[in-house]
């Protein structure tokens, strides 16, 4: 915990997703709120998608993070903010038409989480 997946669309030239992972898990472990080993992430290129109805070019970066419950709304946005910070840089020169970029956060259910950590 906690679990950070970014999807992207392929129309985005020359993005980089593992730098991307690499500057969100920054961010992540930055915030205080989370271990840096308990960070994972991996990011989901998407050839088939639709932004809205017009022919324009178009594309987005969603990023969502699930976390065990328990931090409060004022840590969460903080922390969306500065996932979306942490993008912002690596889409300069690389859009083609509109990008949209979004953040959500949404709980594990912390009764009901099981993990296990083994080491080789």
């Amino acid at each position: 915990m906690p679990h950070l997946t970014l999807e992207y669309t392929r129309s985005l030239v020359d993005f980089d997703p593992a730098r991307a992972l690499s500057a969100l898990n920054e961010a992540m472990f930055d915030s205080g709120l989370f271990g840096e080993a308990d960070i994972k992430s991996r990011a989901l290129g998407l050839d088939c998608y639709q932004v809205g109805v017009r022919d324009t070019p178009r594309g987005f970066l969603h990023v969502n993070v699930a976390m065990l419950s328990g931090r409060s709304d004022e840590e969460r946005k903080a922390l969306a903010d500065s996932l979306l910070d942490a993008l912002m840089p690596l889409l300069i020169g690389k859009a083609v038409g509109e990008v949209q970029l979004s953040v959500e956060t949404s709980d594990l259910h912390r009764p009901t989480y099981a993990k296990a950590v083994v080491h080789g």
